[in-house]
């Protein structure tokens, strides 16, 4: 039995894209206001060629409410996971608070505010603008911050006896025994002390109760922090990687007879370490961290990604991309990701809000309390290994960074900390010095530790930006660098790992990027698809987990001579057999001439000088990987075709009716041989019916023959059909499933 109430706020919003001068007086009901559901992007965008001030502006979000009466005597608290910048919130036109920042998440009790007889109305004023009072703006920002009420929202109905937050303390972590302390903040708005009991469960996933602590203990009036005693259990299953498994603490609180709270808490049961050598290590063993940094911009929604996108993207990066840690780049990430972050192996380095600059005082101020709110509300996530709590790439300020270590430790203990600077005579505070370094990048070299513990957290990047539709040779060297950069971290036994900088391009303000807004930095294009060097860290997978192969070039008549008699091929197979049509080239092993270090060295066909033959006369080209001598996986390209297809590729087939809730639909240009046709740029149309909504242009121009848009649900369910086609080809259409929601939602009218 749940005895806290959690509802759903996301639907049955009413938004107003101006500051009016009594817009807080204004009425759901109003015809100025759109009906919106939340996570809600205040200015849908192209994915490219728009200004920071189209959504540089000061919005106002509505919404009706009524609190059934069987909650009257207990506290109604909202809570906002995350609104660009500045959020006021006002109950029946009363202000109940500001908060400052768009990365953390925050609450208010609302309780004081509410008409428990009928209608209650919240206004929420969200500023927008470029607030350089604020982290991360005051100086120049490499990255875009967008603007609304961007991540969810919910209304939590407690009694006056309530936890406000819990951290379960992982102290020992072996194979053997487990030892974890759990900790709470209790809030006692009764006028009196009370006697109470907290009771603790250790639930697996079995749903069996591995074990149970009570303790007896006075509640003061006000807030209390509260630990247990330590709570030891044998042959533990360890959180890792290559084996997430996650616990729940489920705790009671109650007085008397009464359970007054409760509260489940995941978590997994590991202990990360950098140690004196230099090395990472994840329960007693050492681990190298393979990495990437992740902007959470998406295209056309900005920052306002619903739960099923954000845990996508935790997908892409752990299997599509095969890495074991992400760096969440330069703010707190959504908790939906972190959540799968924590259920699929994926590493975090958490850091706060910022980006070379440091302001004053008061900015200062808020800073800090970014530290202090992105660890109350992580610390109890599996995934997060370090805390960055420094501004990325900003100068040195001792007291300052004194503080924020502080702040860290202090409210987690069992985490390190780190600060990612930019030149490595930085003064030295954290417990790990992390260093973007982007000296000789394109040599496959970087600096050895200047301190140690040590980590390299940003790689490539502005060195070769490339996109999807540069040359080939571009793309080619592109992955090939990437490729010589992790072979050299994996040579450095006194490195504990590197994260290149990025995964995904993103949109950038006029002073970076390309010119378009977008920096196209990642291995992956901003709409999450792969270039070349997606398929390097793939291959660095462990093989029985997934077989990769993948041919790094495409089979055209006309090459730069760097590689024209060159084949490589990204692989974590033993050997690989090479094919011109029928053919065999030759077979070869991994190069561990050029790359002794990799998991996974590329493969390296040289003399292969199949374009002499004449594109007319070749059928294919095929790699056939081997493990003990026996194929596991081939890859086979083909000269291009002409456009014979278009495909629509959904990553989900249902959705929920939320309102909000997005599937993403890549769209790809095919030959007859399923090629995407990569120097496309045709126009794709587009037709919707049923209870959704396209995100995205339409027509969409296609980048490299691909590219992608969002199908977004409606309020009611139904079956909802995208049909899309290219001028002189069949048209191709899918169906996604709007589900109803089954999630209990806050009424919009009186009949409760």
């Amino acid at each position: 039995m749940k005895y806290r109430k959690v509802l759903n706020f996301n639907t049955d919003w009413y938004f107003l894209d101006k500051d009016l001068e009594n817009a807080k007086n204004i009425y759901p009901s109003d015809n100025k206001l759109v009906k919106v559901n939340l996570p809600h992007s205040n200015k849908i965008v192209p994915h490219h060629y728009f200004e920071e001030k189209d959504y540089q502006f000061i919005s106002w979000y509505y919404r009706n409410f009524y609190i059934n009466k069987e909650y009257k005597g207990k506290r109604i608290i909202v809570e906002f996971d995350g609104v660009m910048s500045v959020a006021d919130v006002y109950i029946n036109e009363e202000f109940v608070g500001e908060h400052k920042g768009g990365y953390t998440s925050f609450s208010f009790d609302i309780t004081d505010y509410i008409n428990f007889e009928g209608k209650n109305i919240i206004t929420v004023r969200v500023d927008s603008t470029r607030r350089i009072d604020i982290p991360p703006e005051g100086g120049l920002v490499d990255y875009m911050l967008f603007g609304g009420i961007y991540r969810n929202v919910r209304l939590v109905i407690v009694e006056n006896i309530h936890i406000t937050w819990s951290f379960v303390e992982i102290i020992e972590a072996t194979q053997k025994l487990a030892t974890i302390h759990p900790k709470f903040e209790l809030n006692n708005l009764d006028n009196k002390n009370k006697e109470a009991t907290i009771i603790t469960q250790l639930i697996d996933q079995n749903n069996k109760t591995v074990i149970t602590k009570e303790t007896a203990l006075i509640i003061k009036t006000g807030k209390n922090t509260i630990k247990q005693e330590k709570i030891s259990f044998s042959n533990p299953e360890l959180w890792h990687p290559d084996h997430p498994y996650l616990y729940n603490v489920y705790t009671q609180v109650k007085v008397g007879n009464k359970i007054c709270d409760d509260l489940n808490t995941r978590i997994g049961i590991r202990k990360f370490e950098f140690k004196d050598d230099g090395k990472f290590y994840i329960n007693g063993e050492s681990f190298k961290l393979r990495g990437l940094n992740r902007h959470q911009m998406f295209p056309y929604l900005g920052g306002a990604m619903p739960d099923r996108g954000q845990r996508k993207d935790a997908e892409i990066l752990k299997y599509g991309l095969g890495l074991n840690f992400v760096r969440s780049s330069h703010y707190p990430a959504s908790p939906s990701f972190l959540d799968r972050c924590d259920e699929i192996g994926l590493l975090v380095l958490e850091e706060i809000p910022g980006w070379q600059y440091i302001g004053d005082e008061e900015w200062k101020i808020l800073a800090k309390k970014n530290v202090e709110e992105m660890i109350i509300r992580d610390r109890n996530h599996a995934s997060i290994f370090l805390w960055g709590v420094r501004i990325n790439e900003s100068k040195d300020d001792h007291d300052f960074y004194l503080n924020t270590n502080r702040i860290a430790h202090f409210l987690d203990n069992s985490r390190q900390t780190c600060g990612v600077r930019n030149f490595q005579g930085s003064e030295f505070l954290e417990d790990v010095f992390t260093y973007n370094d982007f000296e000789h990048n394109l040599e496959g070299k970087v600096k050895s530790p200047y301190h140690i513990p040590y980590m390299i957290t940003e790689y490539m990047g502005h060195m070769y930006p490339t996109k999807s539709y540069d040359s080939v040779e571009r793309i080619i060297k592109h992955a090939v660098y990437h490729a010589k950069i992790q072979n050299c971290q994996y040579e450095m036994h006194n490195l504990a790992g590197a994260s290149g900088w990025c995964a995904f391009d993103y949109n950038t303000h006029a002073d970076f990027g390309s010119g378009d807004r977008i920096c196209y930095h990642g291995v992956c294009d901003i709409f999450r698809l792969p270039k070349f060097a997606a398929y390097f860290y793939k291959s660095q997978i462990d093989p029985k987990i997934e077989k990769v192969i993948f041919i790094v070039r495409y089979l055209i008549p006309s090459f730069n001579e760097d590689y024209g008699d060159e084949v490589i091929v990204f692989s974590n197979c033993d050997e690989i057999d090479l094919y011109i049509g029928t053919k065999h080239v030759n077979t070869t092993k991994p190069d561990r001439i050029d790359y002794p270090n990799l998991p996974h060295p590329p493969f390296i066909f040289k003399n292969c000088s199949w374009w002499e033959w004449g594109a007319s006369n070749i059928t294919s080209l095929k790699a056939i990987g081997k493990i003990n001598g026996k194929e596991v996986a081939r890859h086979e390209i083909y000269p291009f075709g002409r456009p014979e297809k278009i495909v629509l590729k959904p990553d989900d087939t249902e959705l929920i009716a939320d309102g909000a809730d997005c599937v993403r639909v890549v769209i790809e240009l095919q030959d007859k041989n399923s090629q995407t046709l990569h120097l496309s740029h045709h126009s794709v149309f587009f037709e919707i019916a049923g209870p959704g909504k396209l995100i995205g242009e339409n027509p969409f121009s296609l980048e490299a023959g691909r590219g992608a848009v969002f199908i977004q649900a409606g309020r009611e369910s139904g079956e909802i059909s995208l049909k899309a086609h290219v001028d002189g080809l069949p048209p191709i259409e899918i169906a996604i499933n709007n589900m109803a929601m089954k999630e209990e939602i806050i009424p919009v009218n009186g009949n409760i």
